[in-house]
């Protein structure tokens, strides 16, 4: 649980919205401190990255070694991209 006086919090109660719904904590930090900055719109649509499902499962793979996923080497491509989400 976050706490209000918590630096790398920047919105506590985003933050715990969030983390009820099931977002990660790097996920729900990432989207709270993006809201309680100005100058970020996070719920505006993102970049021009083509959907995961137009990736192949080499990149989907190298994307979640990028980031950590554990379990990568022996996921599908469906299942990659179900992971990648959740992320």
């Amino acid at each position: 649980m976050a706490k209000s006086n918590d630096p790398s919090i920047k919105d506590a109660d985003t933050y715990e919205a969030l983390r009820d719904q099931g977002a990660s904590k790097e996920k729900a930090a990432r989207i709270a401190n993006a809201q309680a900055r100005d100058d970020m719109n996070p719920s505006k649509k993102g970049g021009k990255a083509p959907p995961y499902e137009d990736w192949t499962k080499d990149d989907l793979y190298e994307r979640a070694q990028e980031i950590g996923i554990d379990g990568r080497s022996d996921m599908s491509k469906d299942q990659l991209i179900d992971a990648l989400r959740k992320h």
